[in-house]
């Protein structure tokens, strides 16, 4: 995918869910995976010619595992992007300390805590997710079989607590585009070490959705397609959209 087609998706995203306001500070998770870094691309590239002016850093939440975040450390600064790594313990904590059987959800918690934190430190009022269109037909699959609903995230969530609003710009990209994406331009994606990588149910879920569009082409679309349209909460698009 060129990055022009990236630009794309992202601003129609932004602009039918009206992510970005006037004077924003937005940080990007970067986890080191092709989405994060697919996603911090796109919004420096499209921050030089959107209509409403906002800063842009990124913030890595170091969990502990002994990855090397050098390649993106460098990437930012080509970027001119602010970058900062929180160091935490939580790899410790989960695997040797608590030693859980299922450590996705204390992860994702802690994860999450420490970086609502840290963007709040920064002076962000916003944090983008890379959540992109694959994620968002699969956690709708892991609720309809775990949950017994139907529910996934919204583009588009305000943290009262934290008074930090969660963007998710990649919604209407495919994840084989973001591979295409990342191949063609070199990204410097970084291995994750997570030693339950491909064993949990989001990979399950993953899986599954590769099955039903391996046999029914365009299922993936049709399945985005009933989310958008469904009264799920945070899907409505905004007065102004572009349709």
């Amino acid at each position: 995918m060129k990055i022009q087609k990236l630009y794309s998706y992202v601003r129609k995203a932004i602009d039918d869910y009206n992510m970005i306001d006037e004077g924003d500070k937005i940080a990007v998770g970067i986890s080191g995976g092709k989405d994060s870094l697919a996603l911090l691309y796109a919004l420096h590239g499209l921050r030089k010619f959107y209509p409403k002016h906002f800063d842009l850093c990124a913030i890595t939440i170091d969990l502990g595992l002994g990855m090397d975040f050098s390649p993106i450390q460098s990437l930012c600064e080509k970027l001119e992007i602010e970058y900062h790594i929180e160091k935490t313990d939580i790899a410790q904590i989960v695997f040797k300390e608590r030693k859980e059987d299922s450590p996705c959800s204390l992860c994702a918690k802690m994860r999450k805590g420490s970086l609502n934190e840290a963007i709040k430190a920064m002076g962000c009022n916003k944090v983008a997710y890379a959540h992109h269109k694959d994620d968002v037909v699969e956690t709708m699959l892991l609720s309809l079989m775990y949950e017994g609903r139907f529910h996934t995230f919204a583009p588009v969530t305000f943290l009262d607590r934290m008074q930090v609003t969660v963007i998710r710009p990649l919604i209407y990209v495919h994840e084989a585009d973001i591979k295409g994406f990342v191949n063609k331009y070199d990204v410097p994606v970084v291995e994750s070490k997570c030693p339950v990588d491909g064993y949990t149910k989001r990979e399950y879920a993953h899986d599954l959705l590769t099955s039903l569009i391996k046999d029914n082409p365009g299922v993936k679309n049709r399945m985005f397609t009933a989310i958008s349209d469904s009264n799920i909460k945070g899907w409505e698009k905004k007065e102004g959209a572009h349709y």
